[in-house]
């Protein structure tokens, strides 16, 4: 039998935690579904974080769950969790938009193999989140319905392309979410709202029905409160998918073990190595000091658990902005090609006085918005007649060097750390009529994603009131150091200052 406990003590409560309670019988999984929902009826229309949510479909499958509790049927840790996806992942039934009007009112036939996942483990879905369009951008100001807000100021970003699951998380508008990771899109958003992102290495989460940017880099992966909760969320949707033809067939480490033995705070022998290229001397530019210092404290926090630190260089890392401009956009004008107007989503002009040219033409100017033509132009004109090789040729090049920077630094490490982003959140509008200023807020996480690599931002501390995330990369298949090393960082932190990060962001909340 539960108990009845107030929203406001569910909704500021870890993933893991809440899964005891309902696993214990203390809570029902009515009761904490309905205290999101009523979280999201009060403040979401301010954040931004949703595009799509269905509370009578949500409160209806808690009670299924329930239900089988009840029944005694044997159920997995996360039974009766909620969580939110990012609309990028289709969804059977659901309207799944992309942040894009091309897609406005679709509902797909059918589930993206993590949605089917967390599904099959029990989880109830609260909603869609907001996203840049096609995850194209770094703030979610590209998003075609609304911008998402900042939970520590809602006069700033909360990153991209995932802002709408980071503010949702960050907010207590969900416990976590799952974004995803082309750039740095899980990264940058968790880095700047306080919470844990983690990009897996590319391979390791399968990519069916995650409606594709950028082919040989996106990514799904999870975004929590804690590192631990980050690790049960991954582990739940990883793992080899024969639907995806990129999947990797191997096992997965166990991540929550990897976040338990690294919370203990014990990195003795450990090496790692901080990335000179990324925020070190002579790489200072962009920058804000205040960034700098939280992560050159975490750094001695590392040494002082036993890690043994050296600087290294990776000089490739200094040519991933452009690499990563030239092959990402490329990829996404051959993927977005399918969205014509004749298929599904959005059809403009068909009153039968017009070509089929013509009609696909109108569409595509009315559904896409101005970041996602640009990048489709950039990428048509990267792969076209005899510019292919000057252009997407030369980044691919660069993309190889890149991935031999790595394997030489992890010859000699075993982790590369570095900070998240450069700066802390900007504020909304700052950024959107200069491209590349917003393109360099994923400075820092775009080599490994070039490398298909694992990398983990985990909160530090703050500048300027606002959060700073420090990023921990780690060798393909190796996600689990990221765990133990983020979750060695969290747990001394929160020791040192005697409370959990975002418990900061729950007493202003409460304050104001």
């Amino acid at each position: 039998m539960s108990t009845s406990v107030p929203n406001s003590d569910l909704t500021g409560v870890d993933a893991v935690e809440l899964g005891r309670r309902l696993a214990a019988g203390e809570l029902s999984s009515v009761e904490l579904t309905r205290a999101y929902l009523d979280r999201i009826a009060a403040e979401d229309e301010v954040l931004g974080a949703y595009l799509h949510v269905d509370a009578e479909a949500a409160l209806a499958r808690a009670g299924e769950i329930d239900a089988a509790r009840a029944a005694g049927e044997e159920l997995g840790p996360l039974a009766g969790l909620p969580v939110a996806l990012k609309d990028v992942f289709v969804t059977e039934g659901v309207p799944t938009t992309s942040g894009s009007r091309i897609l406005e009112g679709w509902r797909p036939p059918y589930d993206a193999t993590v949605a089917a996942r967390l599904k099959d483990a029990g989880t109830v879905l609260l909603g869609k989140t907001n996203m840049d369009e096609f995850a194209m951008g770094s703030s979610t100001e590209n998003s075609a319905y609304r911008p998402a807000r900042n939970p520590w100021d809602t006069d700033r970003i909360p990153g991209g392309s995932s802002g709408g699951s980071s503010a949702a998380v960050a907010g207590s508008l969900a416990p976590w979410a799952l974004g995803t990771d082309t750039g740095g899109s899980i990264r940058q958003p968790a880095a700047v709202t306080g919470l844990v992102g983690h990009k897996p290495t590319y391979g390791s989460v399968s990519r069916y029905g995650l409606i594709a940017f950028s082919s040989s880099l996106d990514q799904a992966g999870p975004m929590a409160r804690t590192v631990l909760d980050a690790a049960v969320l991954h582990e739940a949707i990883g793992g080899h998918d024969p639907r995806d033809s990129t999947s990797i067939d191997a096992a997965m480490p166990v991540l929550t073990e990897a976040a338990r033995r690294g919370a203990e705070g014990d990195l003795s022998g450990l090496r790692v190595g901080v990335v000179r290229e990324l925020g070190g001397e002579g790489h200072t530019d962009g920058y804000e000091p205040g960034v700098l210092a939280r992560v050159a404290e975490t750094v001695a926090l590392l040494e002082s658990m036993g890690a043994e630190v050296r600087e290294v260089s990776c000089p490739s890392f200094d040519l991933a902005l452009p690499a990563y401009y030239l092959i990402a956009p490329s990829e996404a004008s051959s993927n977005l090609a399918r969205f014509d107007g004749m298929r599904f989503g959005l059809r403009v002009g068909d009153d039968g006085t017009r070509s089929v040219d013509e009609v696909m033409a109108l569409t595509r100017e009315a559904g896409f918005g101005p970041e996602v033509k640009r990048r489709i132009i950039l990428g048509t004109y990267a792969l076209s007649a005899g510019y292919y090789d000057a252009y997407y040729g030369q980044a691919q090049k660069v993309r190889t060097l890149i991935s031999r920077d790595f394997t030489a630094a992890f010859d000699d490490v075993d982790v590369l750390v570095s900070p998240t982003t450069p700066t802390v959140a900007f504020p909304l509008g700052a950024r959107v009529d200069d491209p590349l200023a917003m393109y360099a807020a994923d400075l820092c996480t775009l080599p490994a994603s070039l490398a298909g690599l694992p990398a983990i931002s985990v909160p530090v501390g703050l500048s300027e009131g606002l959060p700073v995330g420090f990023q921990v990369m780690a060798p393909a298949l190796a996600d689990d150091r990221c765990y133990r090393v983020a979750a060695a960082v969290e747990a001394a932190l929160a020791d040192a200052r005697g409370h959990r990060f975002l418990d900061e962001l729950a007493r202003r909340a409460a304050a104001a």
